[in-house]
């Protein structure tokens, strides 16, 4: 596949000026975001300003607010390069660029604040979409490509931020999103083809990787144990390799994945499955082709979750260290993290499950306290609304302790209730600005810091916001 030209033509003017001031810094220091998508932008840029050669120290923040912005400004470097955030904060970095603390250079996709400046790097800028169709990463991408057209095997870790950020459905990505993807295929990297959308292709023994599958709930086969290796032993497969382990859907071979695919289908039409929702058990999967198989590097979604595990834990330091190819002991700590997340996240999805959720008209909503770590209440959430647990036909408001005056909240809706009209980005930022607090984020997720006492207010004002949405 030959691919030419820059990635997203649409920013490829503002990209090179963006690159141009990064070529004239004498030192860089970039700071960027601790999720998946933060993470993979940094790694991306800092690759890209290695190659060129560009002198630069790289910083990760769980928050960009006035406090850390003027941490930043007390580093003396002459130009400070955000990614994943920045946008949102103009307003504070444009009044250190003002004072001579710094130059900033902003590649992010969030909601940008009022103010600007004039090495901003952001689709929402130019008529893209920065919730579904670019990502940080990808917004680092088209940095890296204006700053060398031969960084093209970075475009591979922005398919993982995009993922990592929600930005994929069935149908893959898309937008902008796309140009990324097929710069990673040209540059042999990346693999994108049709198949089964569930996730842990790659590591879940074949009866885990049906009785979690959550997505598209099978009834008899979904959340049941019992019920999954009942499915698969009806199916004519060997489902056990030879020293008697579970086979994975990587060691399947194309006619052994068509047979469990078409069963599955079948079962799901049997069980009264909608049809739409059966249409969503197939769709697109991204694969590393560098990494090994049957390791959470080699699928999209896997090393999107891997990375989640690190920087969320405190140890941005291991997450980049994977992203920039180091494996034995940052991937074997990786991965120990991993283990400690999932069952993290298990906990915090059986509490939703055994407290329940508090209805409000037009919103539902937990308070996690300290039981669950403010930098995994999202995904908690997000998982949640996935589940029998909560009314998926209301986004989902969760709070968390983050520290002894201050609550972060997070909320996560569905795409299909964004196609109705729901902007979290714009509901959170409002609510929490009513409060004194500061928010923002994404149309399908979004969240926001709000002291303590402001819940109950914060509450009733986002309930309001979002009705006004989608009624």
């Amino acid at each position: 596949m030959s691919v030419a030209g820059p990635p997203v033509p649409a920013l490829a003017e503002r990209a090179e000026a963006c690159a141009s001031r990064l070529r004239a810094a004498n030192r860089v220091l970039l700071a960027s975001h601790i999720d998946a998508d933060g993470l993979t932008s940094a790694a991306i840029a800092t690759s890209a300003l290695s190659r060129a050669g560009i002198d630069h120290e790289v910083i990760f923040e769980k928050q960009l607010d006035e406090e850390s912005i003027a941490a930043i400004a007390d580093r003396e470097f002459d130009t400070v390069l955000f990614t994943d955030f920045g946008s949102g904060q103009l307003e504070a970095i444009v009044e250190r660029e003002a004072a001579g603390a710094f130059t900033p250079v902003i590649a992010d996709h969030h909601q940008p604040a009022d103010a600007d400046t004039e090495y901003h790097l952001n689709p929402l800028l130019f008529g893209i979409d920065g919730a579904s169709e670019l990502s940080g990463a990808g917004a680092s991408y088209v940095l890296a490509h204006a700053l060398d057209p031969e960084n093209r095997d970075l475009a591979g870790l922005a398919v993982v931020g995009a993922i990592g950020d929600m930005q994929g459905g069935t149908e893959g990505l898309t937008g902008a999103n796309q140009g990324i993807v097929d710069h990673a295929v040209a540059a042999g990297v990346l693999d994108s083809r049709t198949d089964l959308a569930l996730y842990g292709k790659q590591t879940r023994p074949l009866p885990k990787l049906l009785e979690y599958a959550s997505d598209v709930r099978i009834p008899g086969v979904s959340n049941d144990e019992a019920g999954a290796i009942a499915f698969l032993s009806d199916l004519d497969l060997e489902l056990r390799s030879d020293d008697g382990e579970w086979r994975r859907w990587v060691d399947l071979d194309d006619e052994e994945r068509r047979v469990l695919a078409s069963g599955l289908m079948k079962r799901a039409v049997a069980s009264g499955v909608p049809a739409d929702r059966i249409e969503e058990l197939v769709g697109t999967s991204y694969t590393l082709t560098a990494e090994e198989p049957g390791t959470e590097l080699r699928d999209v979604s896997e090393f999107s979750t891997l990375l989640n595990a690190t920087a969320r834990y405190d140890r941005a330091d291991v997450g980049l260290a994977v992203c920039l190819g180091e494996r034995d002991d940052p991937l074997e700590r990786a991965r120990t993290l991993l283990g400690n997340h999932r069952r993290n996240l298990s906990e915090g999805l059986q509490l939703v499950k055994t407290e329940g959720v508090t209805h409000e008209e037009h919103l539902q909503w937990f308070d996690a306290g300290s039981r669950i770590r403010e930098t995994i209440v999202g995904i908690v959430a997000g998982m949640a609304i996935g589940s029998p647990a909560v009314d998926s036909s209301k986004p989902i408001v969760a709070f968390a302790r983050k520290d002894p005056d201050h609550v972060k909240v997070s909320a996560r809706g569905s795409h299909r209730l964004v196609r109705e009209g729901l902007d979290l980005s714009a509901a959170m930022g409002e609510a929490s600005r009513a409060v004194g607090g500061e928010g923002g984020g994404h149309d399908v997720a979004a969240g926001a810091t709000i002291p303590d006492e402001t819940r109950q207010e914060f509450l009733e004002t986002a309930n309001t916001l979002v009705g006004e949405q989608i009624g």
